[in-house]
């Protein structure tokens, strides 16, 4: 029959397919994983040679570095500092000090990928 070998055919050829991201994307990028009221998680691929717009963190952090690197951090004030992220570690990053922006870029010639988990609330286990 060739329906069974189509079917085990197109399930070989998916198997090697990233799930729920575009292949062809070549520009700096998130991709949400999911939110609860605990948490926000998403990826950010920034690209080689590409900045993230300026933003902000309200909540603390644990970046984990999928495809580590080195990131240039440009605070709206001009002042500039390196974040690096090593492939395979995790990192805490506080939130941002009120009303600050900074953006990010990549100036290297490779992608750099990250895991954000932002945190929403902690749960402390302390009632009042």
């Amino acid at each position: 029959m060739l329906f069974p070998q189509l079917f085990l055919s197109m399930i070989a050829i998916c198997s090697f397919l990233p799930a729920n991201e575009n292949t062809q994307n070549s520009s700096t990028h998130r991709v949400f994983q999911f939110e609860n009221e605990h948490v926000r998680v998403w990826k950010t691929v920034i690209m080689p040679h590409q900045p993230l717009k300026m933003h902000r963190h309200d909540c603390s952090r644990v970046v984990i570095g999928l495809k580590g690197g080195s990131l240039t951090k440009l605070e709206e004030t001009g002042e500039t500092s390196e974040l690096i992220f090593e492939t395979g570690k995790a990192y805490w990053l506080n939130e941002d000090p009120p009303g600050t922006l900074h953006g990010d870029i990549n100036e290297s010639d490779e992608p750099i990928e990250v895991m954000v988990i932002e945190i929403k609330a902690l749960d402390t286990g302390i009632s009042s």
